[in-house]
């Protein structure tokens, strides 16, 4: 089945002025002693300050990827001090280009008038650190992996600082040496990967120094390598927490505590370590229906889990697979009896050598508590790099214990060529029996000039490979291969609505391990920027008859007919008081094949009361005539499924260190039965008069969040949340199920939690 849209998203915020913010909370402690003349981190570009700063000017156009001198003038400094890298931005804009002062929550994305400072400490084109800062003074931070992979659950203690000007606007960032593990200098000097650059909101174009572009296969290997003088710091942090939550239903209050810690005593070694760590109570995922074999994922906002996690990536290059999936730890318990406590953990990074390495270890209370151990290892050469991560769960409750041990491998032979591979294997044992799997895969990427490029990716997992234990994969028993052709356009007419375009076609072959075919597609894919600083993506799938392994949960195949797909997505930034988002998909499947049609549609304005308030309500609606669920056995329900959902909320920045954001998610999905079939084991289907029945269901998300920020890292929030979900065996309509969603109150909780980070 196709999932539901779902834009219930909680995310942490920094509030920021219209027209300028300079940190003015208090400041991390440093080992060494400031130079006689530091960096004052309050946007204004002091020539004094930056006397010695390497000057850059070469900002070339990469968004769209033209790499023409920057239409807007920007300058940008760099240097090294005993506190930190510090980098600052002089951005000028002319009067004809409107300037978006949109205050924005932390790591909220949109097309905003942005500087982003991505560091590479190493040089090696492992892993990044992407710092930002808005026009309004608005931040984000993300680590970035995979040459290209950003993401955005890790917040860093950096200081920041924007200011409005008749000429633009400048920023300056003051990055600590303590923020992220980094090999020993070489004397006294360190070369780091530096990228640098600049967006424009009002018409999405991006300015970057060196031309390196997340657009291209290799993004982290194109940064400048730069060489500034080199400095260390300690630091030690601890960060307490406590929570007290009242259950309105139960009539029951409960209280916890943890705390976080963070040693750093020097710059090639970092321990971080929990006791009964926060599971995120302020944070809410999305609501999403899934009656399909394959999990749902979600990440992960425990700071435990995000700091300094970047060296444990390990995806296995589909989806959102990889060999450590943090959710695992604190999740459900072997038990069943819900999830599990986390008695501590602990994370040690570092480099020896040229060896970085990792190492993992968390500790679950109870009989039916896991233990969970990781180990990891890359090194650099000139123009590879290889990397091992081994893992051991421990799941006493199941006579369990699973090892997985992961070999990573990129290649850059040429500048235009990358290979990047992987093999993985498994041993598990469970009650006294052994089962070994293995899987590997291989992309290759290849640039051919003038905006062509090609992708070969083969993967192959085996039916015994099993990595959820710690890991997370969607399904194994595949293999998969395409080969892909792409051309990006950027030189169109000044009068075109469009700035660039980029033409994608695939080809896909996907049998499981016993050689059934499951899928042979043609995919085509215009993705777009347009001259407004929107976006648009436009994506035909076309299907050839296959067969469905998973939907009778490994029994008996099931033979679909062709197929297609054709999905559309607009997205509008900010103009005046609105912005909206657009998408629609309209395709075919089941057992009908193309005979019927179904369709999903979702609308989204944002209306802007002011820079600081907005709100938005969005409204969904899927259709799917001939929707397969699963019974039991080889037993298939078909249904003609109706769902509504609707979204909104309210985001309020209050000042500078307050805000207040609601969050509303509901669904009423409803499917009237058409008829049931047994898959037989050639996956052809017969009627069958075994009883299936309509039904519909409801579900509620709504949460109230006040947060006030008392000091980096530390905050107190204020939450109120209720939901529920009902599942009705009867069809009442999507309409109705979405109305009665708001009275459900399977859950109501208040929340008061108070963190607080001490830095010794």
């Amino acid at each position: 089945m196709r999932l539901l849209p779902a834009s219930l998203i909680a995310c942490l915020a920094v509030p920021a002025h219209a027209h300028a913010m300079a940190e003015d909370l208090p400041a991390p402690a440093a080992a060494a002693s400031p130079e006689p003349r530091g960096i004052e981190v309050d946007g204004r570009i002091d020539p004094d300050e930056w006397a010695g700063a390497r000057h850059i000017t070469d900002f070339r156009l990469t968004q769209p990827l033209s790499l023409e001198a920057s239409p807007y003038p920007t300058e940008a400094w760099v240097k090294s001090t005993p506190d930190g890298l510090a980098v600052a931005f002089r951005n000028t804009q002319p009067a004809g280009v409107p300037r978006t002062r949109t205050r924005t929550r932390r790591d909220e994305g949109g097309q905003l008038d942005r500087v982003n400072v991505i560091v590479d400490f190493d040089g090696d084109g492992r892993t990044g650190y992407d710092f930002m800062i808005t026009l309004a003074g608005g931040i984000a931070d993300e680590v970035v992996t995979n040459e290209g992979q950003f993401n955005n659950d890790w917040d860093g203690n950096w200081k920041h600082a924007s200011l409005e000007t008749e000429a633009g606007w400048d920023a300056e960032f003051l990055i600590p040496w303590y923020i992220a593990p980094m090999r020993k200098a070489d004397g006294d000097t360190r070369t780091v990967g530096l990228y640098l650059d600049r967006v424009i909101g009002s018409t999405g174009e991006r300015v970057s120094w060196p031309t390196a572009s997340f657009l291209r296969p290799r993004f982290l290997s194109d940064f400048n390598k730069v060489e500034l003088p080199a400095y260390s710091q300690s630091l030690l942090a601890i960060t307490p927490y406590v929570v007290g939550v009242h259950d309105n239903i139960a009539g029951e209050s409960e209280f916890d505590a943890g705390a976080d810690i963070f040693w750093k005593p020097n710059g090639q070694t970092q321990l971080t370590a929990t006791i009964n760590p926060d599971f995120g109570q302020v944070e809410s995922d999305d609501l999403v229906v899934n009656f399909g074999a394959e999990e749902t994922f979600f990440s992960d906002k425990r700071p435990f889990f995000t700091e300094n996690q970047g060296i444990f990536n390990f995806g296995l290059l589909i989806d959102n697979s990889q060999l450590i999936y943090t959710r695992r730890v604190g999740g459900a318990a072997d038990d069943g009896s819900g999830a599990s406590d986390i008695e501590a953990a602990v994370k040690l990074n570092g480099s020896i050598g040229g060896i970085n390495y990792g190492v993992m270890a968390a500790e679950e209370d109870g009989e039916a508590g896991r233990s969970f151990r990781a180990l990891r290892l890359n090194h650099d050469f000139e123009r590879q790099n290889v990397g091992l991560l081994a893992t051991q769960v421990l799941r006493p409750w199941l006579d369990r214990e699973a090892r997985v041990l992961g070999i990573d491998h990129r290649w850059q032979p040429t500048d235009t060529l990358t290979v990047t591979s992987n093999v993985v294997g498994s041993d598990i044992e469970q009650e006294g029996r052994t089962t070994r799997g293995s899987g590997a895969t291989t992309i290759v990427d290849y640039e051919m000039g003038d905006g062509w490029r090609q992708q070969w990716l083969a993967m192959h997992f085996g039916d015994d490979l099993e990595v959820n234990d710690f890991g997370y994969l969607g399904r194994n028993n595949l293999n998969y291969g395409h080969w892909q052709l792409s051309r990006r356009l950027t030189d169109l007419p000044a009068a075109s609505a469009y700035s660039s375009h980029d033409y994608r076609g695939r080809i896909i072959g996907l049998d499981n391990d016993h050689g059934l075919r499951l899928q042979r597609q043609l995919r085509l894919i215009r993705s777009s920027d347009r001259r407004d600083g929107g976006s648009e993506y436009l994506q035909l799938n076309l299907n050839a008859p296959a067969y469905d392994d998973q939907l009778t949960r490994g029994r008996n195949p099931l033979y679909r007919p062709g197929n297609f797909s054709l999905s559309f997505e607009r997205n509008r930034p900010r103009k005046g008081a609105w912005a909206w988002e657009f998408d629609a998909w309209v395709g075919s499947g089941g057992l009908e094949g193309n005979d019927e049609v179904g369709y999903s549609v979702d609308f989204e304005p944002t209306y802007y009361f002011s820079d600081a308030l907005s709100v938005f309500v969005a409204g969904s609606a899927e259709y799917d005539p001939d929707w397969l669920v699963w019974q039991h056995d080889n037993l298939v329900g078909r249904f003609e499924q109706r769902s509504l959902q609707l979204d909104a909320g309210m985001d309020w920045s209050i000042g500078q260190r307050q805000e207040l954001r609601v969050k509303l998610q509901a669904i009423g999905l409803d499917a009237d039965l058409t008829g049931a079939v047994e898959v037989l084991p050639d996956g052809s289907t017969v009627a069958s008069a075994e009883p299936v029945t309509d039904f519909s269901l409801r579900n509620l998300g709504f949460q109230v969040r006040y947060r006030y920020i008392l000091a980096p890292l530390s905050d107190l929030y204020v939450v109120y949340g209720r939901g529920g979900y009902m599942l009705d065996e009867f069809s009442t309509g999507p309409r109705e199920q979405l109305l009665d969603s708001f009275s459900l109150r399977d859950s109501e909780q208040l929340l008061v939690k108070l963190s607080y980070r001490f830095e010794l």
